[in-house]
């Protein structure tokens, strides 16, 4: 229409979301005070017609091309279609790409959309880590149905540290104490066996550990927690649980927290 500029275009082109080369768009847009730049996404282009189609749009609306395609074969045909219909495309992740292969010696995965499954793997751990605050030592019984693994055992066998480097591995776990003067939560007895994974330990260790932790309490060493006639009955008593329960049991007596955590993780992996 007379009297009205015609506004630049960029169509931004992607084989997934186009989230991406539309921020890198309209952030050096920004640097032209945006210039009136009409940004029009076009996520998951992945065929030749499409590709065709939009090359011919924007030489009918003097547009530019801005583009994130992963995989070569696509990206080879818009380029070489760009330059035959001579319009301009940027190509805006190939370079690094190409930088990053020749950094790494590694053949990128040329997998469409991966950084969204990446952020997917991020917010299923932190999930993961809630549930594990949520569900820590038996607060709530009802996160024992929900959980993928449920750790049992007497107070100071690392539960808690397990429960957290177990939700880095995007495993949500639920962790229930023994203790002989309190039954079980009933739910205990109705999950799958599978999920539960028993820790025990020798008395002398957890003697030490438990003394340890009174000392850094304030608190006398001697203090019935870590006296080892109690100790050996909290013991006897969780493995009588753990035997009624009929779920695999791992001594943690010798093991780094982190050692503890790659056991059960490729247990639950198999």
């Amino acid at each position: 229409m007379e009297g009205h500029e015609i506004k630049p275009i960029v169509y931004v082109v992607s084989d997934s979301v186009g989230e991406t080369a539309e921020l890198v768009v309209k952030a050096a847009a920004s640097q032209f005070n945006g210039a009136g730049i009409e940004v029009r996404r076009i996520p998951f282009v992945d065929d030749e017609e499409t590709i065709v189609e939009i090359i011919q749009l924007a030489k009918k609306t003097h547009a530019l091309i801005a583009f994130t395609l992963v995989v070569p074969e696509v990206r080879d045909y818009l380029i070489l279609k760009a330059q035959e219909e001579h319009v301009q495309a940027v190509d805006i992740i190939g370079p690094m790409l190409q930088q990053l292969k020749l950094l790494t010696n590694v053949h990128p995965r040329s997998e469409p959309g991966l950084i969204y499954k990446l952020d997917a793997d991020y917010f299923r751990k932190v999930e993961a880590i809630e549930f594990a605050v949520k569900y820590d030592d038996g607060r709530d019984p009802r996160g024992i149905m929900r959980a993928d693994v449920v750790l049992i055992g007497v107070s100071r066998t690392s539960k808690t540290p397990l429960s957290q480097y177990l939700a880095h591995k995007q495993l949500k776990v639920a962790n229930v104490p023994l203790v002989p003067e309190v039954e079980p939560p009933r739910e205990l007895f109705e999950v799958s066996p599978k999920k539960c994974i028993g820790l025990k330990i020798s008395p002398e260790k957890l003697n030490g550990i438990r003394a340890e932790r009174l000392k850094a309490l304030g608190l006398k060493e001697d203090a019935h927690y870590a006296n080892l006639i109690r100790i050996k009955e909290e013991l006897a008593y969780s493995d009588t649980i753990m035997k009624r329960i009929g779920c695999p049991v791992i001594d943690v007596s010798n093991k780094a927290v982190e050692e503890t955590a790659n056991l059960i993780s490729n247990m639950f992996r198999q």
